[in-house]
């Protein structure tokens, strides 16, 4: 819905609302941050999902980054109103800027959010081009994003301004938990933003939580973990992902022994170019940004018909829902059993050296719902007294979440009788 008023300048003025299910209505009043949602390189985040395969689980976990930028800019808005409210001075100029950096901060994301970034532009992080994204708009934008890239980079003298940007609670993770648990139906993931965001308070330039929000604050650890878990580490979403990267890795180191692969102009840039810091220039970051999750799909679709046996297989088992077996465990696995299966998936399926590389893999995951060691969730008591939550909280449970758990797993065709 777009709606029209005339201010006491007679200058047309833009209100978009957005309708979100999570919020209701998304009111953006501000003219620079509608053009910014306006641009295509915003844009494109109505085809990058949110959850990258993960709906291959939950069927529902299909919304996007474009969802969770909006959801972001409705909770700083909140951020905001809270802290004038409690007396923070928080300018018009520095409002402007706190919104279209949590707006931009994950406008760097490729197709399926994090598979690109760990298959063939492995030096580059989302963060890094995200960055470079800002800065790309702000020249469009006549420097009008300068203290919004500062207060993302953490350079504003301002410090808490950047922690509602990026800490271990700010405005990302609060809409993240509470609208991946919605779209998943992971009930045990929903948090009460709203009532966390109430208790929000600033002490020497550093966001605290009043006590009276201390029980908001654990549940949300508790939901942290449960959701990483449960979903973001699932083990089928996890072996999911690690396909789809073995895919593009698969299909670039046969573009470069000359094969040509029917995909999109952007997608075969990138499997035909090593893209690093130094040569990510406009041109570049322009191709990026006509990459996205119908790019990667629509190739894969493609390959799946590919005379290369291990592209083709991978690629069916995403279409089709065949996704290899899945073991995760707390110890590491023997080398042996891993040469073990190894072997088995060559003897079956004819493969080289070279191919079973992308047929049978392990890794590892760490969970850590809550780092002492970064900057810590502070509780601000009626007498002035500040502790870290995992001091402050009288549940022994939250300085358990404090360390990280490790669990190691390995991905192999199924049907080995192993």
């Amino acid at each position: 819905m777009l709606k029209s008023t005339k201010n006491k300048d007679n200058i047309l003025k833009k209100i978009k609302i957005f309708n979100d299910p999570i919020y209701g209505f998304i009111t953006i009043e501000n003219t620079l941050i509608f053009n910014i949602i306006e641009h295509r390189y915003f844009q494109r985040l109505r085809r990058i999902s949110q959850m990258g395969l993960s709906y291959l689980v939950y069927p529902g976990a299909n919304h996007t980054r474009f969802h969770h930028a909006l959801g972001c800019v409705f909770l700083m808005k909140k951020a905001i109103e809270t802290l004038r409210m409690k007396e923070v001075t928080i300018s018009k100029e520095e409002e402007e800027a706190l919104y279209i950096a949590i707006l931009l901060h994950d406008i760097g994301h490729g197709p399926f959010s994090h598979a690109l970034e760990n298959s063939i532009i492995e030096s580059v992080q989302h963060e890094a081009l995200s960055l470079h994204f800002m800065q790309l708009l702000n020249k469009e934008f006549d420097g009008k994003l300068n203290l919004a890239i500062h207060i993302f980079k953490g350079e504003y003298h301002r410090k808490f301004m950047h922690q509602l940007i990026s800490s271990q609670l700010d405005m990302d993770r609060l809409d993240y938990l509470k609208r991946d648990s919605f779209y998943s139906g992971v009930a045990e993931g929903n948090i009460n933003a709203e009532r966390l965001i109430t208790m929000l308070n600033v002490v020497n330039d550093q966001l605290v939580i009043e006590d009276k929000g201390i029980y908001s604050v654990e549940k949300f650890i508790v939901a942290r973990r449960l959701m990483y878990w449960q979903v973001y580490l699932h083990k089928t979403g996890l072996a999911a992902e690690n396909v789809l990267v073995k895919i593009l890795k698969r299909a670039k180191e046969l573009t470069k022994r000359g094969e040509e692969l029917p995909a999109s102009k952007p997608l075969k840039y990138f499997l035909k170019s090593n893209i690093n810091p130094n040569n990510l220039d406009k041109a570049v970051l322009d191709t990026f940004s006509k990459l996205d999750d119908f790019d990667i799909i629509s190739a894969i679709k493609n390959w799946c018909d590919h005379s290369d046996f291990v592209l083709s297989y991978l690629c069916k088992a995403i279409i089709n829902r065949k996704l290899p077996k899945v073991k995760m465990q707390i110890d590491k696995f023997s080398h042996e059993s891993f040469e073990d299966i190894e072997q088995k998936v060559k003897n079956k399926f004819n493969l080289t050296d070279e191919e079973i590389i992308y047929m049978v893999f392990k890794g590892e995951v760490h969970n850590q719902a809550y780092s002492t060691e970064k900057e810590q969730i502070n509780i601000l008591y009626r007498n002035g007294e500040i502790k870290d939550i995992a001091n402050a909280s009288d549940n022994l449970s939250i300085e358990a979440l404090s360390k990280s758990v490790k669990k190691y797993f390995i991905c192999y065709p199924k049907n080995l009788d192993y």
